[in-house]
């Protein structure tokens, strides 16, 4: 049956986007060139509606059941109205935020989806108490912003959430999770049928209404997937969503660095360095790609590995995560801390020989 399920919500992504495309222009959802964007013309920003449709046309179908899958729906028609009224009159920060934590919460508070308890490798447990429930929401807010973060060139978004969505339903798989693995494959489903309009050259954009939906499940769904278990499989999210996380991170720094409030909008993410660079609009949204695939498959041997292993592993991963930030300016021209270390080192071993 799922795989019935899944050839319906792909066809219905295919077939719902033409008529979108034409309800955006028709509402006024567009998307104007400026200075921060690549695109040359004037384009239709409400794709993620064609998305969140085929997911709902799926989950009836399927009718995957668990305790959580009301608060779940509820919270998604929550980020989705927020997305489709961003898409057409441009809400502000503040109200998105809002919007974000209050579809966050119910699936924390009512739904009862958060990270109560983790184990630890040499037996015991971390309880996290009352911090549970708002390191849950930071987590869901977090990862949603992450998302639409990176929505920033043709397929970019929709491609790193299906490596995601791709990874975390394997994971899934390996572990028994059938809910976990149904609902992810739903949304990756949705969001392939959709890819076909919005790969490079697109004919639409996923928008905020994409944005999202899609960072506001991928991040519920990897706290289901990997809630109240071992210190290691705790990160496994973490990895799995590297390129989200690592761009805002640095996005982060950047805007510290030089001196600008941290949600102030740039033209330095990780997609903007890369085009800077030399690559082709294609060339950059097939490297990213990669990248996301780098990090699911990493996720799954971290998942498998050793303590001492998994430890030296993810030392490894952030040392080059840094490099590459550096190498490529993401947190700024000046910011290279680890590259200026290793030619210090190199001169200092030069004058020893």
């Amino acid at each position: 049956m799922i795989y019935i399920t899944l050839i319906i919500c792909f066809i219905s992504s295919i077939l719902l986007t033409p008529l979108v495309k034409k309800l955006a222009f028709k509402i006024g959802a567009t998307d104007k060139p400026n200075h921060r964007k690549v695109h040359q013309k004037i384009m239709p920003r409400l794709g993620g509606l064609a998305i969140y449709l085929s997911f709902i046309i799926g989950m009836l179908v399927l009718r995957p059941e668990d305790p959580y899958a009301l608060s779940i729906i509820i919270g998604s028609i929550i980020i989705v109205i927020t997305g489709i009224l961003d898409d057409i009159i441009e809400l502000s920060a503040k109200v998105k935020l809002i919007a974000q934590i209050a579809a966050a919460a119910i699936v924390v508070i009512w739904g009862g989806v958060h990270v109560q308890f983790i184990n630890l490798p040499f037996g015991g447990h971390i309880e996290f108490g009352y911090f549970s429930i708002p390191m849950t929401i930071i987590w869901i807010v977090g990862i949603t912003n992450a998302i639409n973060l990176i929505d920033g060139l043709d397929g970019l978004a929709a491609g790193v959430s299906s490596i995601a969505l791709i990874t975390i339903s394997g994971m899934a798989i390996i572990m028994g999770d059938g809910y976990v693995t149904a609902v992810a494959s739903i949304v990756l489903a949705s969001t392939l049928g959709f890819l076909i309009y919005n790969f490079h050259p697109a004919k639409i954009f996923m928008g905020d209404t994409g944005a999202l939906f899609l960072g506001y499940m991928i991040s519920v769904l990897s706290l289901l997937g990997f809630k109240n278990v071992t210190l290691i499989s705790f990160i496994v999210p973490i990895i799995i969503l590297g390129v989200p996380i690592s761009d805002t991170f640095f996005a982060i720094i950047r805007r510290i660095i030089n001196k600008k409030p941290l949600s102030a909008p740039d033209k330095s993410h990780l997609h903007h360095c890369l085009l800077r660079i030399g690559f082709t609009h294609r060339q950059t949204v097939l490297m990213i790609y990669a990248m996301a695939a780098f990090f699911g498959l990493a996720a799954i041997i971290f998942s498998q590995a050793k303590l001492l292993g998994g430890f030296f592993f993810i030392v490894i991963l952030l040392i080059m995560i840094e490099l590459f930030a550096e190498m490529i300016g993401l947190a700024g021209k000046n910011y290279r801390p680890l590259l200026k270390m290793m030619r210090v080192l190199l001169v200092t071993s030069e004058r020893n020989r």
